[in-house]
């Protein structure tokens, strides 16, 4: 008979073993955030690649964390594309700064499970603190009461259940199949419109068709007046408009929709308002940037994320909402062995969404906002939008490049477009690709790309509190470089 293992058997990690592995990572991350650049921005892995070099199966007995951190330095970090490097100018470049880093090592050790105030009181109420900050920061109203989400994906998802909630009667217990007195449902958003929204109406069973994309002048910005007549449309072919969606900062070119206006046709039709200002939200706390959330306020739910341009750790999405007793309405569900005798005295995270399971995400704000300040924050958004206006003037000042979108933040569209010989649009979208291609491959930097009104359009986006002037300038080297090559 095998006899019973030891009590420490089943232990954990030695103290001292912890200590000694715990040093060696934060080192292993200090060099990292002060010499990211020696990667390649863009991982060089084949395809199945990593996979290949390791085990098809987890090993019977334990390994040394020693092996695992060899392991970890020699296949995983090859195969990564490098977020936090400076040179990262594709998408959009975000920030793992230190003290978030340091703030996530906490919230992992604590392991907490912030699904009701007592299973951490500090923290539901530290989620409170910091997204009360962020939202006098961004010049919200107090009326905005806040929770954080992973992403804006999420966010937006729980804003249109919220409209679904409030537009459409008995909704939770009845649902939508088989309803014939409640008929088609419609959302609205413009062409420029995050795919995020296309995937809530599909998940809420909307059906796909339920989002109409409204077009966009020519400043990509959604048109209030083709919304209200699409509106009028849709209500005298019997639908039922129940949400618009306006964005602050679209993907790819970061125009911003006329919120105010929107807002004025949601009111006056009886539509749900939802505000997707990921990305640019934050600028609003930038002296001369408070026009971007003009009309916000008058929104009932909006959503910016800190992992984006708040130098906050993936993932942390912070979603307000005026109507906050909706989205409970629309989620909150307590069994019984969740109940507590605080209920009514205190908030309950876990009422305000799906998930169940929350992590200690706010932790690592209070903890960026903290170290940073306001004034901080407030110069790096200002220098990074700087950069970006730095480079629209380079490409303005050569004849062999044009800009393709306006640059009101910190991202530029741009392609090369060469005065000499024959460009047709299929030409140009071969050779910018190229260009892309063979920019990234140098692994200094990491551009992307989109089109606009059928133009393949190159795409850098500024973002990364290590980026600085000679790394834009680099970029634009090395983009010029390989036109001039491939031209």
């Amino acid at each position: 008979m095998t006899p019973p293992p030891k009590p420490s058997a089943f232990g954990d990690m030695d103290p001292e073993t912890f200590r000694r592995q715990a040093a060696r990572v934060v080192d292993w991350i200090a060099g990292y955030m002060e010499g990211a650049e020696r990667y390649p921005v863009l991982s060089r892995v084949r395809p199945g690649e990593v996979r290949a070099a390791l085990p098809e199966a987890a090993p019977e007995q334990g390994e040394p964390f020693d092996a695992v951190l060899d392991d970890f330095e020699r296949i995983i970090v090859p195969g990564l594309t490098h977020w936090n490097h400076p040179g990262f100018f594709a998408y959009f470049a975000i920030t793992g700064s230190a003290p978030g880093v340091l703030a996530e090592f906490l919230s992992a050790a604590l392991n907490v499970q912030a699904m009701l105030w007592r299973t951490s009181p500090a923290a539901t109420e530290l989620e409170e603190v910091a997204l009360g900050w962020l939202r006098r920061l961004l010049g919200l109203p107090d009326a905005f009461e806040g929770v954080i989400y992973d992403t804006a994906s999420v966010a937006t998802l729980h804003g249109l259940a919220a409209a679904r909630e409030w537009k459409v009667p008995g909704v939770r217990e009845a649902g939508l199949a088989g309803r014939a007195e409640v008929g088609p449902l419609r959302v609205y958003g413009s062409e420029q419109a995050h795919s995020s929204v296309d995937k809530a109406v599909i998940l809420l069973g909307l059906g796909h068709r339920a989002l109409r994309k409204i077009p966009t002048d020519e400043r990509f910005r959604l048109r209030p007046d083709l919304l209200r007549a699409a509106i009028a449309e849709d209500r005298a072919a019997g639908l039922l408009p129940i949400a618009a969606v306006a964005t602050v900062g679209t993907t790819s070119t970061t125009s911003v929709d006329p919120v105010a206006a929107i807002a004025d046709v949601c009111e006056a039709e009886g539509l749900w308002l939802h505000v997707d200002a990921a990305y640019a939200g934050p600028t609003a706390m930038v002296p001369g940037y408070e026009w971007v959330l003009e009309g916000c306020d008058r929104a009932d739910s909006f959503v910016t994320n800190p992992h984006k341009w708040l130098f906050t750790p993936f993932d942390l999405s912070a979603f307000y909402s005026r109507r906050m007793d909706v989205v409970r309405a629309a989620f909150a569900l307590t069994p019984e062995y969740l109940r507590t005798r605080e209920a009514g005295e205190v908030r309950n995270l876990m009422d305000t969404g799906v998930q169940l399971g929350r992590r200690f995400r706010a932790l690592k704000l209070w903890a960026v906002l903290r170290h940073f300040g306001a004034e901080g924050i407030r110069a790096r958004l200002a220098e990074h939008m700087r950069l970006a206006r730095l480079f629209a003037e380079w490409v303005d000042a050569d004849a062999g490049f044009e800009r393709l979108a306006p640059v009101p933040f910190s991202v530029v569209c741009f392609r090369a477009s060469p005065q000499a010989g024959t460009w047709d649009e299929a030409a140009l979208e071969r050779l910018n690709a190229a260009i892309l291609d063979a920019v990234n491959a140098s692994g200094e930097i990491f551009l992307s790309h989109t089109k606009l009104d059928g133009r393949y359009a190159l795409r850098l986006a500024v973002g990364h509190l290590r980026t600085t002037e000679r790394h834009v300038a680099r970029a634009w080297e090395l983009v010029r470089r390989e036109a001039a090559r491939l031209a």
